[in-house]
């Protein structure tokens, strides 16, 4: 049998920690950061998990993770 194919796009958006759960980054920090005030800026610094509702369809997206 074939290998299967990660989806080329999940795996530069998720990474798996050492416990099994899904680490991805935070949105809305990219641009028109004007606007946003400081304290939201501040947190969406950092890492999230992918809620356990998605975690079925990222894991789906990466077959060998």
């Amino acid at each position: 049998m074939p290998k299967m194919k990660t989806k080329s796009g999940a795996k530069k958006r998720f990474r798996v920690r050492g416990s099994g759960s899904v680490k991805r980054s935070q949105a809305f920090k990219r641009h028109i950061l004007t606007k946003k005030s400081t304290k939201n800026k501040r947190q969406l610094r950092g890492s999230a998990g992918v809620h356990a509702t998605n975690a079925a369809s990222v894991a789906a997206m990466l077959p060998y993770a």
